[in-house]
């Protein structure tokens, strides 16, 4: 039995354990008692017992190795969204029927069943708003947002910086090349941020620290309006913890770096393969179409040497550039 180590998580291979593969896969065995200081390497189902001694070590193939982490971390990841669709299935009733606690004038949740409503209600929330705005915002390339809907949007978020209210944002980096987003801040005047992440939750507006939306499916035709004290500090908390995270997109720009080739996009997309997200979820995560994720991918294994989707997630791994700050 290992004792994980306490500066890593079990299915995380440290820097020790990354070395001491590294030799073994060079030398061919090692002592089990050489292991204790990197646990992990057991843990992970990186070495193995040989056939002929059970106190020597032999290590398991890295492409094999990759595919055994890549299906167990895909299994994780589909019991939490089994998980999450089983606690939405039982929520969706009480949703839908605008339950909130008795003697209370307004619902604590209120399911909006429409993008018009969702829209009307954002705008009557902002009507009635003085002080300060937070919203994420994932881009989804496939989605465009017509004129007359993003110039009302514009006015709207206008007449609350004149009150003066505060508006801050987030996005996905790869909105740092759209000329959209930037125009649209350009056009407004006030106390007006917006910072951006390799990735950002789902959608989210907080107005006034009072009432909150969320999505409430995954193409956003079903939304809450949330106004449980609780759970509007959850949001702000998360939100803040976000930001400070975050990397300035306007008004000040700060330049992302690229050392050793690798770009900060590149990197992003580095983490989410070495999690075994397919291409399709990597795009839908990062702001950016397939076409776009397939490009940057393939730069990444010219880059690395790969020559094959399982040799560049061990070549990730080997690299270090995930250790590294982009």
């Amino acid at each position: 039995m290992t004792t994980p180590h306490a500066h890593h998580r079990p299915d995380e291979l440290c820097v020790e354990g990354q070395r001491m593969y590294q030799r073994v896969l060079r030398d061919g065995q090692v002592a089990l008692r050489a292991v204790d200081t990197a646990p992990c390497l057991l843990d992970m189902g990186l070495l193995r017992p040989t056939a002929e001694d059970p106190e020597r070590l032999e290590p398991v193939t890295p492409s094999i190795a990759l595919q055994r982490l890549l299906r167990a971390s895909d299994e994780r990841i589909a019991d939490e969204r089994r998980r999450g669709q089983r606690i939405a299935d039982t929520f969706e009733p009480l949703v839908r029927a605008g339950v909130h606690p008795a003697g209370t004038s307004t619902p604590m949740l209120r399911a909006l069943k429409s993008n018009e409503r969702t829209n009307r209600a954002i705008a009557e929330a902002l009507a009635e708003a003085r002080t300060e705005t937070l919203t994420i915002q994932p881009y989804r390339p496939h989605l465009t947002r017509r004129p007359e809907v993003h110039a009302a949007a514009v006015a709207r978020d206008q007449a609350f910086l004149d009150r003066g209210g505060r508006i801050r944002a987030l996005y996905q980096h790869s909105v740092r090349h759209i000329p959209y987003t930037r125009d649209r801040y350009e056009q407004l005047t006030g106390d007006v941020e917006a910072r951006t992440l390799d990735e950002v939750p789902e959608r989210l507006i907080i107005v006034d620290h009072t009432v909150a939306f969320i999505p409430a499916n995954t193409d956003r035709t079903l939304a809450l309006e949330v106004r449980h004290p609780a759970l509007i500090t959850h949001f702000v908390t998360v939100f803040d913890r976000l930001w400070r995270l975050a990397t300035p997109m306007y008004p000040h720009t700060v330049q992302r770096q690229s050392p050793d080739g690798i770009t900060p996009r590149q990197r992003a997309i580095a983490a989410l393969l070495v999690e075994g997200h397919t291409d399709s979820d990597i795009a839908d995560r990062l702001g950016m179409n397939v076409r776009t994720a397939r490009v940057h991918i393939a730069k990444l294994a010219t880059t690395l040497g790969s020559e094959s989707r399982a040799q560049l997630g061990y070549l990730i791994g080997q690299s270090g550039i995930l250790d590294r700050e982009g």
